[in-house]
């Protein structure tokens, strides 16, 4: 850790457009290790890198998570998505974090409910090599199993059936969306954690058609999505199913959808909605 002249440097960082300034200058200064090193991160970080990637982690719900460069960034709202998960959790639980990137949202649900005394069995996969290494780190002291794979492919057949939360981080940026995005998403994660095809909804649609295989009766797919696509969302869910619920957060400004795999015997009703500040 060296000391930056803090006023120089939040002056070069907000000229790059970084919105936390003098957050962003703390947390490179306490990071490098010379004055020569330190300008090389200032200068990787106004080039567009993501902050994140500078400093091998990101913080999660209260949680250190380890990423790497190449490896997509969990977004804080995503928090939603892990606080509507622990909720009413069974015991013990099997939980999948598809699409995991880094592995934050299974490192997340599993910490909370073993805090809880929920006993937790996880298992996580990714189609990005760097993602499933990084993965493999955060999750290694839940033995979690990570796998490489597109989806569900490298799953062992003995997971189908049990699965009781099946959290599912799918991109849900519509192709021609991907240009708008900002510089150090676009061009610093992986595509594949970003583009969702024409209307955004193309991973999310191959995952709820194979989520009645691998749920357990009563077992819930949990599924962040923009506002606008929750609808559509919803209907596909019943296509294949399983009940829908939409979720918000005006507060984190996040959507997530619900599909439950009906117990024995139960059926489907139409789509619920809940909302929080």
């Amino acid at each position: 850790m060296i000391v930056p002249d803090i006023g120089s440097l939040v002056t070069t960082l907000r000229a790059a457009g970084c919105v936390f300034a003098e957050e962003e200058a703390a947390l490179l200064g306490a990071a490098a290790a010379s004055t020569s090193d330190l300008e090389e991160l200032v200068a990787q970080r106004v080039s567009g890198v993501p902050l994140e990637h500078l400093l091998g982690w990101t913080e999660f719900r209260g949680l250190r998570v380890a990423v790497a460069p190449g490896v997509f960034v969990p977004r804080q709202r995503t928090g939603f998505l892990v606080e509507l998960a622990v909720a009413d959790p069974r015991d013990p639980c099997v939980v999948l974090d598809m699409c995991c990137g880094c592995g934050a949202l299974g490192l997340a649900v599993a910490t909370e409910l073993s805090a809880s005394g929920i006993r937790v069995e996880l298992t996580a996969s990714d189609l990005e090599p760097a993602a499933v290494a990084c993965a493999r780190r955060n999750l290694a002291a839940f033995d979690a199993a990570v796998y490489q794979g597109d989806l569900f492919a490298p799953l062992p057949s003995e997971l189908a059936g049990r699965v009781d939360l099946l959290l599912a981080n799918t991109p849900y940026v519509p192709t021609e969306a991907i240009a708008d995005m900002p510089p150090e998403a676009r061009d610093h994660e992986p595509r594949t954690a970003l583009d969702g095809g024409a209307d955004g909804l193309g991973v999310f649609r191959r995952v709820a058609a194979a989520a009645p295989h691998w749920l357990a009766p009563g077992g819930r797919l949990l599924v962040e999505t923009s506002r606008e696509q929750s609808e559509l969302a919803t209907k596909i869910l019943a296509q294949h199913g399983l009940t829908p619920m939409v979720a918000e957060s005006e507060e984190l400004y996040a959507t997530v959808v619900i599909g439950t795999r009906p117990a024995t015997g139960e059926v489907t009703d139409g789509p619920q909605s809940s909302r929080e500040g």
